[in-house]
């Protein structure tokens, strides 16, 4: 079975295996590469000690050299290459106490976590799969090497990437693996908010998001998010849903992820990467307070009133606990706080919504509320969404328009208003907005003598 390694990880292993070394591309590279992927970067393990593999290179980085791996330069592009390596005891549900540097490249797979990712190649020797990872790949299934408890006793992040894995690969989870997971699922407190965040950010912007109910299953989202455990409970019987609250969130992430972000519509929109991941997270939290704001009328209708203020409140402690960025937690609960915004069909009425939300933000939103819409029952679904399209675009020939929507976009700023007689201080900013508002209803008066007459008439 042969493997396109890239030249520049071809010249490594070629390198090392001159000089009488062992050397494999490893892990994760090879598995993506057996399934068609591409992989992200390429691994090497080898039987060279990180001393004998530095004094074969010319630029080298001692990146993890304490747990032998070293990082080859070859131009701008680094390649971790880590000596053949068997890990002690694990004392904190993470790092071995100690490593031992092996010859045996069997010892070396056996201590990784799943057989998908104990596998290794190179050209002279071809496939190296001692526990079956071949046949797991066909059989799109996830399994540890080894005893399963034992693997998640030595890292127990290890039980969420394996969800995450099911996630990016559609793969389901080996029984054993899925019950070891069950057992020791109080164990994933010992690890990092950091690491967590990383795992779960990879499963929420997967291809199958829906393998979140895994990790429900499992028992893991009980200690790294248990705000989802309380969605999933949150019946919402009213003609507008047909899931539960945790299931409608879920579904607008598939939804989003299946359809929307392969739309036109979307991809003209070149956001980044970034941004794909906060949209995501906000599907997913958008409803988040929804439990806490329940209540049932006469009819026994569940109505969720004033829910987007307390999405906001719970979905912030949930970007803080996990720890993401400012950027991320502030743009994801802005559009939170938005997500339910009822448009009106004027001009009028859109350039006031930009005016509230913003004129980047807005864009983003429309592509929120059409997955949480798309999520809900078939109840009035067609005039909802008719109704959202209608916005869009009214908001388009807004800003086609360049019609103002904001202080910026006046024609005057605050220079202006000191050159014809205004003392700068507060005064300044409650005129431009004053000007603001009457542009927000009559576009045509962002005229730069218009706006410094009417601002004249202010003085008196």
């Amino acid at each position: 079975m042969d493997i396109a390694i890239p030249p520049k990880v071809e010249f490594i292993i070629n390198t090392l295996m001159e000089q009488g070394f062992e050397a494999f591309a490893v892990g994760g590279c090879v598995r993506d590469a057996l399934l068609g992927r591409v992989p992200e970067d390429w691994d090497i393990t080898t039987s060279a000690k990180p001393e004998e593999v530095k004094m074969l290179f010319r630029r080298t980085i001692d990146t993890g050299i304490q747990h032998g791996t070293v990082t080859i330069m070859i131009e701008k592009e680094g390649f971790e290459v880590t000596t053949y390596r068997i890990d002690g005891q694990y004392e904190d549900s993470r790092h071995p106490s100690s490593v031992e540097f092996t010859t045996n490249l069997v010892e070396d797979l056996r201590r990784r976590d799943f057989t998908i990712n104990a596998m290794a190649y190179n050209p002279a020797v071809g496939l190296v799969d001692k526990f079956e990872g071949i046949e797991d790949l066909k059989r799109k299934r996830i399994t540890c090497v080894g005893e399963p408890e034992e693997r998640f006793e030595e890292d127990a992040l290890r039980m969420l990437r394996a969800i995450r894995f099911a996630g990016q690969l559609g793969f389901t989870i080996d029984d054993s693996t899925k019950m070891a997971i069950i057992k020791r699922a109080d164990t994933i407190k010992n690890i990092s908010a950091e690491r967590i965040r990383v795992e779960l950010d990879k499963l929420v912007v997967s291809p199958c998001p829906d393998k979140l109910l895994l990790a429900f299953e499992t028992g893991l989202t009980k200690f790294i998010l248990p705000e989802l455990d309380l969605m999933l409970a949150t019946s919402q019987n009213n003609p507008h849903h047909m899931y539960n609250v945790g299931m409608h969130s879920i579904k607008a992430i598939e939804i989003f992820t299946k359809e929307i972000s392969q739309s036109q519509e979307y991809r003209e929109m070149e956001f980044d990467e970034k941004i794909r991941h906060i949209l995501c997270w906000t599907l997913l939290l958008h409803d988040v307070g929804k439990p806490a704001v329940k209540t049932i009328d006469e009819k026994g209708i569940e109505h969720f009133y004033r829910h987007p203020e307390e999405s906001v409140e719970q979905a912030k402690a949930v970007f803080k606990r996990l720890k993401f960025d400012n950027y991320s937690m502030e743009l994801a609960l802005h559009l939170i706080k938005w997500h339910d915004y009822r448009y009106e069909l004027t001009e009028k009425a859109i350039r006031r919504a930009i005016h509230k939300i913003g004129k980047e933000e807005i864009k983003i939103l429309f592509f929120v509320q059409y997955a949480d819409t798309l999520a809900h029952s078939t109840y009035q679904l067609d005039e909802k969404l008719a109704k959202l399209n209608s916005a869009r675009i009214l908001a388009i020939q807004v800003e086609e328009k360049e019609q103002c929507t904001s202080i910026r976009d006046l024609k005057i700023n605050g220079n202006d208003l000191i050159e014809i007689g205004f003392k700068p201080g507060k005064i300044i900013g409650d005129i431009l907005e004053r000007l603001l508002q009457e542009v927000l209803d009559n576009p045509e008066l962002n005229d730069k003598e218009i706006l410094l007459n009417r601002a004249c008439t202010y003085k008196k």
